[in-house]
């Protein structure tokens, strides 16, 4: 039986100890306020398990995190529809380039670059009677918690300097790929990257990737195909243009973000997250990295 708890101290215990911890993000003020030196993970199990080292009951802005789970509730809700307006291609670019969105005619390369996960927003918000409202209960009842919310002092920090996700959504309005009104969908766009959770509720979100579209109440959220290909989406764009690295190193499916959450999962056998403020200079957390490479390496479990 592993030992996920010693793993995942020793793990804690030795990552906090690296000189270089990255570089947190700056470019979104309220970002920039985050202490650099936090460390947290939370594993669940197959078996409901919990466990927790260092700082994961602390908030933090999932930011890009948040595309996973946008994207579920709309696979939820229209189906394989969705591909007809994202494709499901790695980009081999930062997350927010615009020139494959130009070059291929308004269609994003895969919904976890910006411009796909804008195109999600604009579908929920078609969908949904009061989007933002309704994917936090979505999300709420996804964790069993309640107290999960939009921080709106970071969703305004991402609308005053967000000029290329407008760029981004003009871009796609004038491909026509962009149903709503582009203010309204970026609005709801800021707020997803705005949501502040701890690594815990976070592993409990992703709990549903592991367990076949079950969430760790029982529920059935997705049916196996669409997991499937979520995983797999996880798998090859999960981490900007490192997502091959990622997969390399570490060997999970999984999704990061800029305000320094990592969100992975081994199907049948656990949830982990893990946050740790600092960036490489491909926009992931080099401490998360590093950890999940070591927990995959202790623990001789890997999708490969």
């Amino acid at each position: 039986m592993i030992k996920y708890q010693e793993i995942i101290d020793n793990i804690s215990s030795g990552v906090k100890k690296a000189k270089n911890k990255g570089t947190v993000a700056s470019y979104i003020p309220e970002l920039a306020k985050v202490d650099g030196n936090k460390f947290g993970i939370h594993l669940i199990d197959a078996s409901k398990n919990s466990y927790s080292a260092a700082d994961a009951s602390e908030k933090f802005s999932i930011q890009s995190i948040s595309k996973v789970l946008s994207l579920t509730l709309c696979f939820s809700i229209v189906g394989n529809d969705i591909w007809k307006r994202i494709n499901v291609e790695p980009s081999g670019s930062p997350f927010n380039h615009l020139s494959l969105l130009e070059f291929e005619k308004g269609i994003p390369r895969n919904p976890f670059n910006n411009d796909g996960a804008i195109v999600v927003a604009d579908i929920l918000i078609s969908k949904l009677k009061n989007p933002k409202v309704d994917f936090l209960v979505f999300l709420q009842k996804l964790c069993n918690d309640a107290t999960i919310t939009y921080n709106k002092k970071v969703a305004e920090s991402e609308r005053i300097t967000g000029f290329k996700n407008f760029a981004a959504a003009n871009l796609l309005k004038s491909f026509g790929n962009l149903h709503n009104d582009v203010e309204i969908v970026l609005d709801f766009y800021f707020h997803l990257c705005a949501i502040e959770m701890n690594c815990e509720q976070l592993a409990k979100a992703f709990f549903i990737f592991m367990n076949h579209g079950k969430c760790l109440q029982g529920e059935t959220y997705l049916n196996i195909n669409q997991i499937k290909r979520i995983n797999a989406l996880m798998l090859t764009c999960g981490f900007y243009d490192e997502a091959g690295e990622f997969a390399f190193e570490v060997g999970l499916p999984g999704k990061s973000g800029v305000g320094g959450g990592i969100a992975a999962v081994l199907p049948n056998k656990y949830t982990v997250v893990t946050w740790a403020p600092g960036l490489n200079e491909k926009g992931n957390s080099k401490l998360g990295m590093l950890a999940l490479e070591q927990l995959t390496t202790q623990t001789q479990q890997s999708i490969f």
